[in-house]
């Protein structure tokens, strides 16, 4: 490099990925949660279509379930959306009415993913694999979508 050639580094900010960041700390609480869920769904069920390539049996019952039924293919999706349906009413109300909703955001849904991991484990008639990948689902999709909730709740903007 010459001495007139001025160098440049990158910042932080002008990374595609804090700007996309930036970007959601002005959106509205249910437009973030949304778009964390559907984030939150592909890469679960990316994960189960994972599980199920290198042999998980994708079978699993309900509770008082005689035998295992299938689950199929795009049911962790599913599941993801469904449930996330309750933490998006969650985060909405958390922020217009909490004084701190990012930490009662994450503390709620934290306690909440572990509550739900005990469904995977008492499955009557599923395999170990199974309930292990059924877990561990469980904490992929609140990986993705509870930090990106909680960093919107950060910023007081309903």
């Amino acid at each position: 490099m010459s001495a007139t050639t001025p160098q440049t580094r990158p910042t932080t900010s002008s990374l595609p990925s804090a700007r996309f960041a930036r970007l959601l700390d002005t959106r509205p609480v249910w437009l973030v949660g949304v778009l964390a869920t559907l984030t939150g769904a592909v890469v679960t069920e990316g994960f189960g279509l994972i599980a199920r390539g290198v042999g998980v049996p994708m079978e699993a019952a309900s509770p008082g379930a005689t035998e295992a039924a299938e689950i199929p293919v795009g049911g962790f999706f599913g599941g993801v959306l469904f449930w996330a349906v309750v933490g998006i009413v969650l985060a909405v109300a958390l922020a217009r009415w909490a004084k701190r909703p990012a930490r009662t955001f994450v503390v709620t849904t934290v306690v909440l993913t572990a509550l739900s991991m005990a469904g995977p484990a008492v499955a009557p008639h599923t395999a170990t694999s199974t309930q292990i990948v059924l877990a561990v689902s469980h904490l992929v999709a609140a990986a993705v979508i509870i930090p990106v909730v909680a960093r919107r709740l950060s910023h007081r903007r309903p």
